[in-house]
């Protein structure tokens, strides 16, 4: 799984009915908007187990399980190069997961900043920054789904290295953004009297960092070369325009 902090625990993480709530909450990003939904109290009773939480609620903590286990991504590379594929892949393990992750880091965003204001490790500015970066992000998704995908789908055309070129410079962009965005969460590294709110956000932001950066890969390393040397005759001709 991507983005886990550092824990003092000496087991390692298993998601199970018997962990504390507050424990998945910042070991599993995106488990916060699950409980946060379902009214599961994972700040100030985060000492509780999952299993107990859930019974108070009269909740089944199975069901709550198998759906926090939908959350587990991941970090290994797809063994798939066929365009169609991976961007199939693409769009269901990065562009549906950027879509989910960014709203809740947002809320979590603006919840530390606002109770703890006064603590000169929060990290101010960090939920504006992560509203432009959702903006940007969207705004990008939104042209390869509609333009650029479909052209590659259907095998490319002469002109295919147009709509390339402003995504991997937009690419560059979200590289700056992703600068901005750990040096305003303090590196992801929480202060130690952090509540467990603020470490679920530090997680899911570094959740976020690393799927951007292997979506942003995939893309621009193992997608676009497929299409761009194609797109790029030689010029044999005496009346090549390009010269």
């Amino acid at each position: 799984m991507n983005a886990r902090l550092p824990t003092t625990d000496a087991e390692a993480f298993t998601l199970t009915a018997e962990q504390a709530i507050g424990r998945i909450a910042v070991e599993l990003p995106g488990a916060t908007a699950v409980f946060r939904r379902l009214k599961l109290d994972f700040c100030c009773g985060g000492q509780i187990s999952l299993a107990k939480a859930a019974a108070d609620k009269n909740l089944d903590s199975g069901a709550i399980l198998a759906e926090l286990a939908l959350l587990e991504r991941s970090d290994a590379s797809p063994t798939i190069t066929e365009p169609g594929a991976m961007i199939d892949h693409i769009l269901l393990r990065y562009h549906e997961v950027h879509r989910t992750q960014l709203p809740e880091l947002i809320r979590m965003a603006r919840r530390v900043e606002a109770v703890h204001r006064d603590n000169p490790d929060v990290p101010a500015g960090l939920a504006d920054h992560l509203e432009i970066m959702e903006q940007d992000l969207l705004s990008h998704m939104q042209k390869e789904e509609l333009i650029l995908f479909p052209m590659l789908k259907s095998g490319g055309n002469p002109f295919v290295n147009q709509p390339i070129g402003m995504m991997r410079l937009e690419h560059v962009d979200h590289g700056v953004a992703l600068d901005r965005l750990l040096a305003l969460a303090h590196d992801t590294v929480p202060p130690a009297q952090a509540c467990n709110t603020w470490r679920a956000l530090y997680a899911g932001v570094a959740q976020l960092r690393d799927d951007l950066i292997s979506h942003i890969h995939l893309e621009n390393n193992v997608l676009f070369p497929q299409f761009e040397a194609a797109a790029t005759p030689g010029c044999s001709s005496g009346d090549c325009a390009c010269r």
